[in-house]
């Protein structure tokens, strides 16, 4: 199982927010390209970088930064997120070097985006799936909708679609602990490899999650556990390497 550090992108600056929340964020530098590095020398070995600013507003905003940080490590798998809403945005993104583009809002609001998306770019095609209560949020977690997040799951199965990074946003940037039971019941909801997002707070949850990783989980996202210091981002990774992770 991987660990991946998350590196959140607000006006330029990489930020933790609490629950999605744009007016509820923690500055931690105003050197996202640093931020790569440190993460990079700890031994990660993907990047998932969120331009916060692009997922409200539908289009990216920070696209300079995420192409200074694919430009500095150029063999370092990278996925990205955020205002993704239409093929010409994933080919710039590809072609600067990232090797995943992530459809959130874009994926629930157009299914067919997501199959004319894995036909044009076949293996570097994510979906984001944000839940709360198991339903899916959107637009930058603003709308909650009526759809199951495990059904939509099903629904991408024969797409194409690399993986799927679930997020439980009740927990994102609360350090309240994974869930880990929502997560799992998303990978035993379809064939799509499922990458755990929000919520992570400690080694206890690495753990957690790596108990039940050969269930369809590939990794899991880290963002304000690894930047306050409750989760050594190193000693996770060594951890599921150690067990047999996936």
């Amino acid at each position: 199982m991987l660990i991946i550090p998350a590196i959140d992108l607000k006006d330029g600056l990489c930020v933790r927010l609490r629950q999605g929340r744009m007016e509820d964020s923690t500055v931690f530098s105003d050197n996202p390209v640093d931020v790569a590095r440190k993460w990079v020398a700890a031994g990660a070995r993907r990047l998932h970088l969120v331009d916060l600013n692009g997922a409200f507003a539908g289009e990216p905003v920070n696209g300079n930064v995420v192409r200074a940080i694919a430009h500095e490590f150029p063999e370092l798998p990278m996925q990205i997120g955020g205002g993704i809403r239409s093929l010409d945005t994933m080919e710039a993104y590809l072609g600067a070097g990232v090797d995943y583009v992530i459809l959130g809002t874009s994926a629930v609001k157009d299914p067919t985006l997501v199959e004319e998306a894995c036909r044009h770019f076949r293996g570097h095609v994510i979906v984001g799936l944000d839940a709360r209560g198991g339903m899916v949020a959107t637009d930058g977690w603003a709308e909650v909708t009526d759809i199951r997040a495990t059904d939509l799951a099903r629904r991408f199965e024969s797409d194409g679609v690399s993986a799927i990074v679930y997020t439980d946003i009740a927990r994102d940037g609360m350090m309240q602990g994974v869930n880990v039971d929502a997560t799992l019941a998303m990978a035993r909801a379809s064939r799509i490899p499922v990458i755990a997002s929000g919520g992570i707070t400690n080694l206890d949850d690495i753990k957690a999650l790596q108990a039940v990783a050969r269930e369809g989980i590939l990794g899991a996202i880290t963002g304000r556990a690894i930047y306050e210091g409750t989760l050594d981002l190193a000693a996770a990774q060594q951890y599921c390497d150690g067990t047999g992770g996936q």
